[in-house]
């Protein structure tokens, strides 16, 4: 890259965003960090800003908001707060690159601010393309202006320029080649999982589940929403619609397989039975340097694997029966335009209530399926940004009156 690019990154004093900026650190001739945004931690966003010294400084809780302008004066920063205020930077703050690390269907607007700017969308925020589907693909305005940053989906980017794969907003044209002919050699996406806490749980195990359990992750420390996901799979789930999405490949053309040791990120299969894997240490740096400075790699962003030291990969299908989250976000995906707003807004709201004890495990993705069950949908034509809100707002006033009627069913644990 001859010139710095300007970054902008929602969600910066999360775990994406504070990776975000130590990449930027470690390669301060390549970015400019011109804009900052968190939600609720004020004193780590001020010290980030007074550190990368951004022009737009951004957070969503007022109450948090109070006191950040002093403690940033002499900065020349103009600091916005409230819940428009990721949309105003990702909107205004003329970024080249808007990394969208916000967790949850809050980042729809965003990351659609984003795209309309012109800017390319790093998208962490596996939600708000998931829930807005066709406006996110509607909003796009080149092939390659969303680069993902969930590791699966950057593994699949990467493998995929293996072959010729020229679909979707992610499309990945081999190097070379010249217009999109809309050609591909691709037969498969498989996405791995690492199996979460309850790998090899049978369903019967997991009903007596507890919040404290679901939020032990053998491999990653995430917060309470993500780690959960994990643990039910819905965050898998959610992972599989958002690379039907990105690339374009049919929903029965895209697997889940379970690696627990999570080396290899995902894998491609192509029409000829080659397969291709993309293998890198169970760490997010590279996707989020990849995300940061696509199509170009940065030097020394990770150690690479150690082949000097043996070293054993286990690889073994999903359990769909004590795990049904992906096949319902499949059925979900290929039902209607709002489906998928409506399946994560329940989500959201059975999850918060397995954490304050008014439902069970297992009842976190059952509530989603019944919600689902309610839900007529609309079609892709007649799907617009107040359709697809109100939508979630349904959702998850549906998700509340079905828990309030459950009892659950939490003791002290399985196994």
């Amino acid at each position: 890259m001859s010139t710095p690019r300007r970054v902008a990154i929602l969600g910066s004093t999360g775990s994406i965003g504070i990776q975000a900026l130590e990449v930027i650190s470690a390669h301060p001739e390549s970015f400019r960090v011109v804009a900052l945004c968190a939600g609720t931690n004020a004193a780590l966003l001020a010290e980030q800003a007074r550190t990368f010294r951004p022009e737009l400084v951004g957070i969503r809780d007022d109450d948090a908001a109070k006191g950040l302008a002093d403690q940033l004066k002499g900065l020349g920063a103009e600091v916005l707060s409230g819940v428009e205020s990721a949309e105003h930077i990702a909107a205004h703050s003329q970024a080249d690159v808007v990394l969208n690390a916000v967790t949850g269907s809050i980042g729809l607007k965003p990351t659609l601010a984003a795209l309309r700017s012109g800017a390319t969308l790093a998208l962490a925020n596996k939600e708000s393309l998931v829930v807005g589907g066709a406006l996110v693909q509607q909003a796009v305005q080149r092939p390659g202006q969303v680069v993902p940053v969930d590791s699966e989906h950057s593994a699949l980017a990467q493998a995929l320029a293996s072959g010729r794969h020229q679909k979707g907003v992610c499309a990945v044209p081999r190097p070379g080649e010249g217009e999109l002919t809309g050609e591909t050699e691709v037969a498969k996406l498989i996405l791995t999982a690492s199996g979460g806490p309850f790998r090899g749980w049978t369903a019967q195990d997991l009903a007596a589940v507890t919040p404290e359990q679901a939020l032990k992750h053998p491999n990653f420390a995430m917060g309470v929403m993500v780690t959960t996901n994990s643990a039910t799979m819905v965050n898998k789930a959610l992972e599989v619609v958002e690379a039907h999405l990105l690339f374009d490949v049919p929903l029965e053309r895209i697997d889940t397989v379970i690696h627990p040791q999570q080396y290899i990120h995902s894998l491609v299969e192509f029409h000829d039975g080659s397969t291709m894997a993309q293998a890198g240490p169970p760490r997010m740096l590279v996707p989020i340097a990849l995300g940061l400075s696509w199509p170009d790699r940065l030097h020394k962003v990770d150690s690479p694997i150690d082949w000097t030291r043996p070293m054993s990969w286990e690889f073994e299908p999903l359990d769909h029966g004590a795990f049904p989250a992906v096949q319902l976000a499949k059925h979900a995906a290929a039902a209607s335009a709002t489906h998928m707003a409506v399946y994560n807004a329940a989500n959201e709201q059975a999850v918060e209530a397995f954490h304050t004890g008014r439902l069970g495990f297992t009842g976190i993705v059952a509530t989603v399926e019944q919600v689902l069950a309610q839900h007529t949908g609309v079609s892709q034509s007649a799907a617009d940004l107040d359709t697809v809100l109100g939508a979630e707002e349904w959702a998850r006033q549906a998700a509340e009156a079905l828990i309030a009627r459950t009892t659950p069913t939490v003791s002290g644990g399985a196994r």
